[in-house]
């Protein structure tokens, strides 16, 4: 009886080691030891966090960023991420989209370039940048992009636009 216990602590402890969390191996080489220790930099272009707007109703997650406000040319365009791991979003984000600014000017989505379809999605959101021949921003100091009935009856994004 004593043999079995001993046999079973054994067993017991290699498991535990075996299963415990691994170390990493000590290199006595100096070289790769402080490329280890080193933090690795990769090189990104800045984002700037103060355009983007978020927002989380229902079970999809948007988040929405201007990509031109300050030089449109032909097209308003907007980088839109949406997600979500229980609704279905393969639809045209550009019939549900409309932009409105302050000056009374508005446009509805030209085109989306995301997939139809899965879970993470990301694509642009493009838009005239006049309409009737009036630019959307010309005097505007306020700009709105509404999107509708994806997973919520509203979602509303402002951005304040500089005079």
């Amino acid at each position: 009886m004593k043999k079995l216990h001993i046999l079973l602590v054994i067993i017991l402890g290699l498991t535990l080691v075996a299963c415990g969390p691994a170390q990493e191996r000590i290199s006595t080489n100096p070289e790769v030891a402080s490329a280890k220790s080193q933090p690795t930099a990769t090189q990104s272009q800045p984002v700037s966090d103060d355009m983007v707007r978020t927002d989380d109703q229902g079970a999809v997650e948007f988040s929405v960023q201007p990509l031109n406000l300050d030089s449109p040319g032909d097209s308003l365009t907007f980088e839109v991420s949406m997600n979500t791991h229980s609704v279905d979003l393969s639809m045209d984000l550009a019939t549900l989209a409309t932009l409105k600014a302050d000056n009374g000017n508005s446009a509805q989505g030209v085109s989306w370039d995301g997939p139809l379809g899965g879970h993470h999605v990301s694509g642009k959101l493009t838009f005239p940048a006049s309409n009737d021949g009036k630019p959307i921003l010309d005097g505007a100091t306020r700009l709105t992009l509404t999107i509708k009935n994806v997973d919520a009856p509203e979602r509303i994004f402002t951005w304040e636009l500089p005079k």
